[in-house]
């Protein structure tokens, strides 16, 4: 039986004792007070965040994929950030795959039993086919869910780097992994409610984990989502707003040149730059897999426009 009370995550907000006293601005009060705490708790694990990053980088760099394993909220977060890489980023959508025990009803529907199958944590993973250059992020607020240390036993034993996100240090999930990131936002403002600021600080992390990431492939040019999948209607508008943003150029401009790159705005932004078509474009970011800033400052005749000059 688990000791609730040994596990971090589950101890008594002594700030919010009274809340259910409180009024309504009260009750809003407290909660944001106690969410100006998680940040910070973020930044104390930023060198743990930042040796996962490099080593998901490196394997996918080899072709590996980024693997979220959780329950629960932690599964859906997982689930979340995986679904929003491909629209984001323009990868494949298995590049970055979230898997949540209970499968996919999991999702909207509450499954709590099924954290506690240790062995469903490995089939799940042997249902992706996963291997040892994927990355297992095994991802559990309490430190402890079996169907994640399940997951992560199996990714070990095949040689796979593992990391663990969790919000308590030297838990079960912690001491398994390879990496393990831990912040401590503290007690929850209702105790044990890990959706509130566990699941806030865990978010952080996996945006942290998944964007820069997708920066280190060349999947951003300045600050701007290069890859971005034009969609919808919205994505479509964001994708002549990023060429004209990184070029300079007006939006019919952009409109025209993105049309000829197959609506590819990074392949729209270097035919622009270097004042070329959309196949010696396409050459060029092959060239440096796939960075803007390289591609254009790798142009054998040193042409640029100056929109890319005044950014250097």
């Amino acid at each position: 039986m688990v000791q609730i009370k040994t596990i971090g995550t589950e101890q008594r907000n002594p700030n919010t004792l009274e809340i259910d006293r409180a009024d309504t601005a009260e009750i809003l009060r407290l909660m944001n007070e106690e969410d100006k705490k998680v940040a910070p708790a973020v930044e104390q694990v930023l060198p743990q965040v930042e040796k996962a990053v490099d080593v998901i980088y490196a394997h996918m760099r080899c072709g590996g994929r980024l693997i979220y394993c959780g329950c629960g909220t932690s599964g859906r977060l997982g689930v979340l950030d995986a679904s929003e890489c491909p629209p984001t980023f323009g990868v494949e959508p298995g590049l970055v795959r979230g898997v949540i025990a209970g499968g996919p009803d999991a999702l909207t529907n509450a499954a709590e039993g099924a954290e506690d199958h240790f062995e469903d944590g490995a089939k799940d993973l042997q249902a992706l086919d996963f291997r040892a250059q994927d990355v297992l992020v095994g991802i559990a607020a309490s430190g402890r869910t079996p169907y994640v240390l399940g997951a992560m036993d199996y990714a070990r034993a095949l040689g796979a780097p593992v990391i663990g996100l969790t919000c308590c240090p030297g838990s079960a999930i912690d001491a398994a992994a390879d990496i393990g990131i831990a912040p401590q936002p503290g007690p929850e403002v209702v105790t044990g409610s890990t959706r509130l600021k566990s699941g806030t600080a865990q978010k952080m992390v996996l945006n942290m984990l998944s964007t820069a990431v997708m920066v280190k492939l060349g999947k951003v040019y300045s600050n701007l989502m290069v890859d971005v999948c034009a969609s919808n209607q919205k994505l479509v508008a964001r994708a002549v707003s990023i060429v004209c943003c990184a070029t300079g150029v007006s939006p019919e401009r952009a409109r025209g040149v993105l049309d000829e790159a197959g609506f590819s705005a990074k392949t729209a932004i270097v035919m622009i730059l270097c004042g070329v078509d959309a196949g010696e474009a396409h050459a060029l970011l092959q060239r440096v897999d796939g960075q803007v800033s390289a591609a254009v400052l790798s142009r054998p005749d040193g042409v640029q426009t100056d929109a890319f000059v005044r950014r250097l």
